[in-house]
């Protein structure tokens, strides 16, 4: 693949982000790392409280990438084979009884799993096989999802009432947990003045699934610098809590981030990097995505929490130890 062709592709794609971006006012950066995520070949997870448009964002999004969209309300009651699908059994007109299958609304390309903690973590594993392997097996066979795959969830805040924890294996599959917060000022404003008129801002295919795969070879063949690759290795080692950790982690951490979030980290500085129009990442990429890539792989003890220690610090020491003012965004 040659520059013209990576500048081909950074185009379109900030083509595309610009108009989500217009669609859902005020959150570049929740944006940005939601198209990171997706480039990256991995699944996101939206969190933030009702009413920030997270489901707007990733509807823009389907259409924008030219997605086949499927969607899932979790509900207390929602079942795996209300994900998965299930097989029924029929009576032919001769009158033999058949099993046929019945996909259920996993088998898309984009999975909006809207408010997946509202369900119980006996129904989010239901979508554990899909998001790591891409296909699921259901009464023994083995069913492909459709190329590519990608799941975008939304969680309201675990404090809220009747939601469940997601489970750490689950957190784990998600390559970025995005943070949506409240819009500013200004962008309220524009907000209001956009949506409560009579229409809504249009929003138009500007790629395909094929051209969303060529964009995610494109991050894979993107070259990773030394640098860049032994500060993605200290950060992330650096966040668990053995023998080598510093103070701070050992005594706040109760466990930490394994190699998928090196792996995560890896391929989102480089989906970053496209998505600003450069050909390399560099350091800043690194601090940038620390929160979203560490965040949801962490854990902090019971007396860190009393202390009133939250992940965030901790990541925030660790990047300015490892990665100092060269990282600067």
């Amino acid at each position: 693949m040659d520059i013209t062709e990576f500048e081909n592709i950074a185009d379109r794609l900030g083509e595309a982000r610009a108009m989500v971006s217009r669609r859902v006012i005020g959150q570049e950066r929740v944006v940005e790392e939601t198209f990171v995520a997706i480039l990256s070949g991995g699944h996101g997870l939206l969190v933030g409280a009702p009413g920030l448009a997270k489901t707007r964002l990733v509807e823009a999004t389907g259409t924008v990438l030219g997605l086949q969209s499927g969607r899932v309300q979790f509900t207390p009651d929602l079942m795996p084979a209300d994900i998965l699908g299930a097989e029924v059994l029929e009576t032919s007109e001769d009158g033999r009884r058949a099993f046929r299958f019945i996909e259920g609304p996993v088998f898309c390309q984009l999975l909006l799993a809207d408010e997946i903690n509202r369900a119980s973590p006996r129904t989010q594993s239901a979508l554990l096989q899909a998001m790591q392997e891409h296909h699921v097996t259901v009464a023994g066979q083995r069913r492909d999802l459709p190329v590519p795959f990608h799941v975008l969830a939304t969680q309201n805040p675990i404090e809220q009432e009747g939601t469940y924890p997601l489970p750490e294996a689950q957190l784990d599959r998600f390559l970025l947990q995005v943070d949506v917060p409240y819009p500013g000022r200004a962008a309220e404003r524009e907000i209001l003045l956009a949506t409560t008129g009579v229409a809504d801002i249009p929003v138009a295919p500007v790629l395909d699934g094929t051209g969303l795969i060529t964009a995610q070879e494109a991050v894979r063949r993107m070259p990773l610098g030394d640098s860049i690759l032994e500060a993605i290795l200290d950060l992330v080692r650096a966040a668990r809590p053995d023998d080598n950790a510093d103070e701070l982690v050992r005594r706040t951490v109760s466990w930490g981030p394994g190699p998928r979030a090196a792996q995560a980290l890896s391929l989102a500085v480089r989906a970053r990097a496209l998505l600003d129009g450069r050909f390399a990442p560099g350091l800043p990429d690194v601090a940038a995505l620390a929160h979203p890539v560490l965040k949801h792989r962490m854990a902090l003890g019971f007396a860190a929490r009393a202390e009133g220690v939250t992940v965030d610090d901790v990541i925030d020491t660790l990047v300015a130890r490892i990665i100092g003012a060269e990282g600067a965004v």
